[in-house]
């Protein structure tokens, strides 16, 4: 399992509207091939800044099935407006689960 995680700062006055592209895009990736969940979180410190995760069974089913795919550009079309920049992604597998 890999996990992604995108770093967002979305504009200011614009995180209701993110929000928003978000909760609408879930059909979107439950359909991706590979994904396995998706969850959005804000920080409590710095409101326009989110961490967006989202589970893959492989990097190749983000990097290349779902960044290629017609659904990539509709997630964009949804979100893009709202990015203050572009966003900081990485993937990450779990080392060691301590509990």
């Amino acid at each position: 399992m890999i996990l992604e995680i995108a770093q967002i700062e979305v504009k200011p006055g614009m995180e209701k509207d993110f929000e928003a592209g978000v909760k609408t895009a879930v059909p979107i990736f439950k359909r991706a091939k590979g994904c396995q969940g998706v969850r959005l979180m804000r920080s409590h410190e710095t409101p326009a800044q989110y961490r967006l995760v989202v589970q893959w069974e492989t990097v190749e089913n983000h990097t290349k099935d779902f960044r290629e795919s017609a659904d990539f550009q509709e997630w964009r079309k949804l979100v893009g407006h709202c990015f203050a920049a572009p966003p900081n992604v990485g993937h990450l597998r779990e080392v060691l689960h301590g509990f």
